[in-house]
This record gives C-alpha cells, sequence and structure tokens, in this order.
C-alpha cells in the first residue's frame, strides 16, 4: 500500500501508543494530520477508548507520530497483526517507541490513578510476534534504562510521582481471578494488563529503544472487594492522562 507523502515526510522519529482511555492525551498537541488506521492497511479496533488512528503531531515543538489506540490479541488479531503498527512505525524512520497502557495494581502502595514506568515484564501470553522465525532477541533490557532514567528524572523535577515496576502481559479479554492476582503477585510482577508485550518485543527485535508506561487504572481482583469494568478502565486513564502529558512534554523534545 502506498502511503500519503504528508505520513512518509514526517521527521518524528519518535512515536507513542496510546492505550485504554488514554486519548485525551493528544488534546496536548498540535496536530497536523490524521489517518484512520484502515487508510494505512492497519487493523482498527472496535473496543472503546481506541480510536484506531495514526496522527502526525508536534509536542513541545518536537515531531512526534501518535498510534491513538491498538488491537490486541483477545479481539482475535494474530500477533503479528497486532504488531503491525510497530513495524510501520519503524519504516517510517522512528527510532523510540513510547508504550502506554491500562493496567491493575497488584500492589497495595501503587494505587489507582499512578502511572508506573516498565521495568520490565513476564509475558504470560502464550506467543509471539517473532514466531515462525529464528529471531533470538536479547530481551535483557527490553524498556531502556537510559529512558527510564530520564522520564523518572522528568517526573521528580515536576513534582510527579511515577512509580517503577515489572509488567505482567496476559491475553484476555477477562479480567483475572484472585488466585490468579496472587500467583502474579509470587511470580514478582506490580501491575497486570493485556496489551504492550508483543509491541515491545517486536520493537526489540527492530532495534528500536523502548519505553512503557501502565496508567494503573484499578486495583487487581480481590484486592479491594469491588467488581472490575472497563468502564472504570477508561474513566480512570482519562483523569490521569494529564500526568503522562506534563512528564512526556519535559522529557521527549530532549530525547
Amino acid at each position: 500500500m502506498k502511503l500519503p507523502t504528508s505520513l512518509t515526510a514526517c521527521a518524528a522519529r519518535t512515536a507513542v501508543v496510546l492505550g485504554s482511555g488514554l486519548g485525551p492525551f493528544v488534546e496536548g498537541l498540535e496536530i497536523e494530520h490524521s489517518f484512520g488506521y484502515g487508510e494505512l492497511g492497519l487493523p482498527a479496533s472496535k473496543v472503546p477508548g481506541h480510536a484506531g488512528r495514526l496522527l502526525v503531531a508536534n509536542l513541545s515543538g518536537a515531531p512526534l507520530l501518535v498510534a491513538d489506540g491498538r488491537v490486541h490479541l483477545y479481539e482475535g488479531w494474530n500477533p503479528m497483526e497486532v504488531t503491525m503498527g510497530v513495524r510501520l512505525l519503524h519504516s517510517l524512520g522512528v527510532k523510540t517507541l513510547v508504550l502506554t497502557n491500562a493496567a491493575g495494581s497488584l500492589r497495595p502502595d501503587f494505587p489507582p490513578g499512578s502511572w508506573m514506568i516498565l521495568s520490565d515484564h513476564i509475558n504470560l501470553t502464550g506467543c509471539s510476534p517473532l514466531a515462525g522465525s529464528a529471531q533470538f532477541v536479547d530481551l535483557s533490557e527490553v524498556y531502556s534504562r537510559r529512558l527510564r532514567s530520564a522520564f523518572l528524572l522528568a517526573a521528580s523535577s515536576l513534582g510527579l510521582p511515577l512509580l517503577e515496576g515489572v509488567y505482567a502481559g496476559v491475553s484476555g479479554p477477562q479480567y483475572e481471578t484472585p488466585a490468579e492476582i496472587r500467583m502474579l503477585q509470587r511470580l514478582g510482577a506490580d501491575a497486570v494488563g493485556m496489551s504492550t508485550v508483543p509491541e515491545a518485543i517486536q520493537a526489540r527485535a527492530l532495534g528500536l529503544e523502548v519505553a512503557a508506561f501502565s496508567c494503573l487504572t484499578n486495583w487487581g481482583a480481590g484486592l479491594s472487594g469491588q467488581p472490575l469494568s472497563h468502564k472504570e478502565v477508561t474513566a480512570t486513564g482519562r483523569t490521569s492522562a494529564s500526568g503522562l502529558i506534563k512528564i512526556l512534554q519535559a522529557t521527549l523534545p530532549e530525547i
């Protein structure tokens, strides 16, 4: 498929992928062009909170590509389809990829409404976008230590709390049981969600530098005594987006 010249001419070397309910991030951007995923041959999500568009934008004067929404394994897409957007971003010259997601907190000191930068992940999806190849990619540092340091420093200087922890990636779409939450805690996970891991693996296989943030939108099952709902997830994501916007505004132009 021939891509629009206004997209291929974009000078952005950094891209951000927005997770559930994090669409308000784009309100702080100067948007130059918007393309529906269908226009670019990309699969589009039908899950509320995922707009399904690629934006050519500016953030504090720095060019930026923003994938507003993603598709998920639980929608029936395979790992190669889930990561098509990452490969497109790489073909456009992107070198740094910032992934975001909505996740459930597994720790009593990581309350909903907080942001967590990923230090590592546990892949419990049972699949990989590299399956069928012989790409033995080193994942000893999936999430760039350099980028983590820059984001944590920016958050500290802004007086904004930014947690750091391990993300467990599961396939969904059902939320976890209390027994599964206890298992994840014992495995060393600090948060759990249904995305990000395939994209991070694909990005590292392509040589991209990766950072990822979880918006902790709810407690894991059994930790609060309350039932879980996607409505709660998207609502918390919307109200928490401003904190991440400030951190990215302070950091992305420098990296």
